[in-house]
């Protein structure tokens, strides 16, 4: 058995009910850090649509506060979940603004990573950390039916 992630009659992901299942529950913790919606709606008769506004201001809130930890377990934790929402936002054509999200933070670094005897962890620089989070999506992307 499988399951959908549609916008209106496409289908972006058509995975395995326990890949589902995983990804939705992640869904919802994402929802709950950052306070906001995802615009991935209920899972009903095997379907689930995905409201395309909603889901780009998640996805791009995801991306910002991604980029503004250097919390290596934090980061570790969330790139899987992460680099599925950036399959699922390029298969809807969500924009994704690189550029602001590749910057420094503006804001100071939240979920700092405790400095151990290896130093502390900062930030990868814009273009490095864009290639990573782009490059893990085009793999899972090449796992990810629709």
């Amino acid at each position: 058995m499988s399951q959908y992630f549609d916008i209106g009659d496409e289908t972006l992901w058509n995975p395995s009910n326990g890949a589902s299942r995983m990804f939705q529950r992640q869904v919802a913790l994402f929802e709950a850090e950052l306070e906001l919606p995802s615009g991935i709606g209920p899972m009903e008769n095997d379907e689930c649509q995905i409201s395309p506004d909603t889901f780009e201001t998640f996805v791009n809130a995801l991306l910002a506060k991604y980029r503004s930890t250097s919390h290596a377990i934090w980061l570790a934790l969330s790139e899987g979940f992460i680099a599925t929402v950036l399959v699922l936002a390029e298969r809807a054509a969500i924009k994704v603004d690189w550029t602001r999200h590749g910057a420094a933070p503006e804001a100071p670094l939240v979920d700092v990573q405790v400095p151990t005897t290896t130093g502390m962890s900062v930030p990868a620089e814009g273009a490095a950390w864009a290639a990573g989070l782009r490059g893990k999506a085009r793999e899972l992307g090449q796992r990810m039916p629709r």
